[in-house]
């Protein structure tokens, strides 16, 4: 094996990656789908994906144009970089953990959940409770012998 078989992705063809893999999920497209429709082997999307094989210009054109997302798209959020909107973020962590989150099943499942409530109200009091519980979790405030209480919750539409 050679010295070159065992490098680590560029972290600009990793997260470029990342990204399509969030859009093609986002977009409930498996990567066979996305092969077909760009005329490669699944394979080669999964290479794409994992940052292993760089993605060209003109094939992440192909790309973007599939999943419907702006060639921009795929370089938002990019770790030690600045944001598109100019100002530099440098929260990596955050941010891939929140590729990861959303790439997981979970957090698709509850992305597109919370996407088909409609009012705007019942949205923020998911947050809110979303949140609260978050806080309590960091301040560590749940007791590891109690069980945890019922969650009701009405939607009215």
């Amino acid at each position: 094996m050679t010295a070159n078989s065992k490098r680590k992705p560029n972290t600009v063809d990793a997260h470029v990656g990342s990204r399509i893999r969030l859009r093609r999920v986002l977009m409930d497209i498996s990567q066979v789908k996305l092969a077909e429709e760009l005329g490669v082997s699944f394979q080669q999307i999964q290479k794409y994906e994992r940052g292993v094989n760089r993605v060209g210009a003109s094939r992440l054109q192909e790309i973007a144009d599939v999943l419907g997302a702006p060639i921009t798209f795929f370089f938002d959020d990019m770790p030690g970089r600045p944001s598109s909107n100019g100002t530099a973020q440098f929260r990596e962590a955050e941010t891939e953990q929140m590729a990861e989150f959303l790439s997981s099943a979970d957090g698709l499942r509850f992305v597109r959940t919370f996407l088909s409530i409609s009012d705007g109200r019942v949205r923020r009091r998911i947050t809110d409770l979303v949140k609260s519980l978050a806080d309590q979790d960091v301040a560590g405030e749940t007791d590891e012998d109690e069980q945890p209480a019922p969650v009701a919750m009405t939607v009215v539409k």
